[in-house]
């Protein structure tokens, strides 16, 4: 079968599972069979596919993620020593492990089609990795606790292993146990990669998007949680912190650019004023610029 005929195999075998959808017409064109096939491997819950159903979505996924271009960290600069700053999607970087910003359910997201992180890896990695974070989690019994981290085989992704971690939901003021949370998420999967002897892990921005951390409090507790870990002597080299938008970017390569000095000015709402005025600390949270008052 060409990718046509697998993806339109998929969708078919996918839409027969669901008698309410049985006479569902199937677009024509392919970006909408897209749209549609993604769509429905969203939603599928956590019951056994039969073998060939697995066979030809596998050979589908990783031709697409071929298509898409992977990235292989070897082939990457650090910026700092073990540290390294990548844009683009992380389910095209080849490594060891790369780190799923999971919520407490822990077995992905299933709004069709929905912009996260963890959408997007359940996608990609396919159907499996829905039944083996749903084995963990009736092994564990009660929702995954924040800050903490579980690993599972990648499947269909260039990377070994995801690491899956639930991160702090912010509703409001940041507080202190907010940012203690999420200093746990990145030491905890750090620790998992170590027991694991893998050497590369990819971070997300973890609780930046649905969570709403603030982008730039994050990526500091980010990398301030990776450098003191990165001191141990671990298997754990090369930490990769993968963003996707521009904003994150910006602030990363600022962060990893210059040894900054932080004042944690949280508590009077991480603002600076009319741009940096009336503030005594180092590093505006607004502009990311070196100030002193």
């Amino acid at each position: 079968m060409n990718q046509s005929e697998k993806r339109l195999f998929l969708i078919q075998s996918l839409l027969n599972e669901r008698p309410s959808c049985q006479k569902q017409m199937i677009p024509t064109d392919s970006e909408r069979q897209k749209i549609l096939l993604r769509g429905l491997m969203n939603v599928r819950r956590d019951y056994p596919i039969d073998a060939e159903f697995l066979q030809v979505q596998d050979a589908y996924l990783q031709d697409e993620i071929a298509a898409k271009g992977i990235t292989d960290i070897a082939d990457l600069t650090p910026i700092q020593p073990g540290l390294y700053l990548w844009q683009g999607d992380i389910t095209t970087l080849r490594c060891d492990a790369i780190v799923n910003a999971a919520n407490s359910g822990m077995t992905g997201c299933y709004i069709p089609n929905h912009r996260c992180i963890d959408n997007a890896i359940h996608t990609y990695a396919g159907v499996e990795l829905r039944l083996a974070c749903e084995e963990l989690m009736e092994q564990q019994g009660y929702p995954e606790p924040t800050g903490q981290a579980k690993i599972t085989p990648a499947f269909n992704l260039p990377c070994r292993y995801v690491l899956h971690t639930v991160g702090p939901i912010i509703d409001g003021r940041v507080t202190q146990r907010n940012r203690e949370l999420l200093a746990s998420c990145y030491r905890s999967c750090l620790e998992l990669a170590a027991e694991n002897k893998l050497e590369s892990v990819v971070f997300c921005c973890i609780s930046t998007g649905e969570f709403h951390f603030p982008n730039d409090l994050a990526a500091e507790i980010a990398v301030r949680s990776v450098k003191e870990f990165l001191k141990k002597q671990t298997s754990v080299k090369k930490v990769i912190f993968n963003v996707f938008k521009d904003l994150d970017k910006e602030i990363y390569a600022r962060l990893l650019g210059a040894n900054y000095e932080f004042a944690d000015n949280s508590q009077r709402g991480g603002y600076c004023g009319d741009r940096c005025r009336g503030r005594s600390f180092h590093l505006c949270r607004i502009c990311l610029h070196r100030r002193t008052v």
